[in-house]
């Protein structure tokens, strides 16, 4: 079975391993080069302590003062030196203190004869057994010479302790461990917080290419190191970016699909009112009008006809709304200023709104771009959504109509904006506002706005209700500015 481990704790591991033989062998070499300092130090030491004691005790053993040079030995001897042997000529002991003198191949043996020079010295590294331990010597002996004289005539050997520097090589080794062991928390620290550092931006683009894998093409992944990580995410978010361009476009085109079906199936269906409905019903409409003009007819019978034929009205205007929405109509594009439209529309639309007492107000900015447009179709646009607004208002409502530019995909569009202070539009009606015979006004035939949006689609724009600062609704209309102004 195979062990997942993550980045993180591989870093960590890995590093700490890498800090723990890089600490270990720093203080591995710092504590044998501590050791052999000492050792030099105290072999230096013991070396100069045996001339001394050479020099001091050479009239006496020219003159054999034994008991002089033993009372020297009994003196000098410590713990620092554990025993001091004084040899004749030949090697035989001299005088040394009673310690040696159980330790026969110490006290017995001598490291020169006769042809000893001056200069010379022997240096050891003895373990004696004392009681239930073990002491650590360093013996030196070097040979005694008169002034003057090519021949030894004695010679001096010192056991120099080296407990105290094993003492102090384990002090210093204790102090190499704690501060190693210091710099190994420390690495840990850093450690951590490097493997923390370095691991967070790859868990951010884990997490970001699950959601965007999940279809969350909007999510954006942080970038921040500056490395080759945060190239990978800037990589990750161009590819969302597109990927959520792509399935807007997949999505509108299945929108223009479904609503070209719905073309289709209204289409047909109106086409089947128009020959099933429209002339029955323009030989009921003779047959009442013939009627009506009948002199003889009292108040009340005229007044039932006079009902009859605006019902006749009101259905022929139905098939004719309906016949218009399914029918796909060539635009005649001219360049227009999209202003110059819209006052045209205000024009044939303003007699109604004065005798509703409903104020209109426009705001166009400076120097708005030209569009290319089929006049006649963007009245009829402007036309429903302005109907649309004041037959939803009472006496002394506002429409105001404002009309901009704005950037959007690295395109110009002249942007209108209808506003009323009217009831507004629920925001569960805004995506069904737009729907064929979608309406919410019991005369309405649920038409105007749909077929608004259709001619705005055809001239690539688009119409939408947006959220209002305030009451009422405002319906905002994109058209694309005419290229290259």
């Amino acid at each position: 079975m195979k062990l997942n481990v993550s980045i993180y704790t591989r870093l960590v591991f890995w590093i700490t391993f890498l800090l723990l033989i890089l600490i270990g062998a720093v203080l591995f070499v710092i504590q044998r080069m501590e050791a052999r300092t000492l050792f030099e130090e105290a072999r230096v030491r013991a070396e100069l302590e045996a001339g001394h004691m050479a020099e001091i005790n050479l009239s006496r053993l020219v003159l054999s003062d034994r008991s002089a040079v033993q009372e020297y030995v009994d003196a000098r001897v410590s713990d620092d030196i554990p025993y001091i042997v004084f040899y004749d000529k030949e090697g035989r002991p001299v005088a040394a203190n009673e310690f040696v003198r159980s330790f026969e191949s110490i006290y017995r043996s001598s490291g020169f004869d006769m042809n000893a020079v001056p200069g010379d010295v022997e240096f050891a590294r003895r373990r004696i057994r004392v009681g239930d331990r073990w002491l650590r010597v360093l013996e030196v002996e070097r040979p005694i010479f008169p002034p003057g004289a090519g021949t030894k005539w004695a010679s001096v050997k010192i056991g120099r302790s080296l407990e105290p520097m094993y003492a102090r090589v384990r002090g210093s080794s204790t102090a190499l461990l704690l501060i190693g062991a210091g710099g190994l928390l420390l690495g840990l620290l850093g450690t951590t917080f490097l493997a923390r550092r370095i691991t967070r931006p790859i868990h951010r683009l884990m997490d970001g290419t699950v959601r965007i894998a999940k279809g969350d093409f909007t999510h954006v992944i942080p970038m921040s190191s500056g490395d080759e990580i945060d190239e990978l995410a800037r990589s990750f978010n161009e590819m969302s970016a597109r990927l959520l361009e792509a399935r807007q476009r997949m999505e509108a085109a299945n929108r223009r699909l479904v609503q070209a079906e719905k073309l289709a199936s209204i289409g047909r269906l109106a086409a089947t009112i128009a020959h099933e409905i429209r002339n029955p019903l323009t030989s009921v409409k003779l047959n009442v009008q013939k009627v009506a003009e009948d002199g003889g007819l009292d108040d009340a019978v005229r007044e039932h006809l006079d009902i009859s034929l605006e019902g006749i009205d009101q259905i022929e205007r139905f098939i004719k709304e309906l016949l218009n929405f399914t029918r796909v109509a060539e635009l005649a594009l001219e360049r227009f200023p999209l202003e110059q439209v819209i006052d045209e529309s205000l024009k044939m639309i303003r007699p109604a709104l004065h005798g509703a007492g409903i104020e209109v107000e426009t705001r166009y900015a400076p120097g708005l771009p030209p569009v290319r447009v089929d006049g006649d179709k963007m009245r009829q646009v402007f036309l429903n959504v302005l109907r649309n607004a004041y037959e939803t208002l009472e006496k002394g409502g506002r429409i105001s109509v404002a009309v901009d530019t704005a950037e959007d995909g690295g395109r110009t569009w002249v942007r209108v904006r209808i506003r009323d202070d009217g009831p507004g539009v629920p925001e569960k009606d805004r995506e069904n506002i737009f729907e064929p015979f979608f309406t919410t006004r019991p005369a309405g035939f649920g038409l105007g706005l749909a077929n608004a949006r259709k001619i705005v689609e055809q001239h690539s724009g688009t119409i939408r209700v947006a959220p209002g600062d305030g009451p009422g609704a405002c319906f905002v209309i994109q058209i694309p500015a005419e290229e290259g102004t």
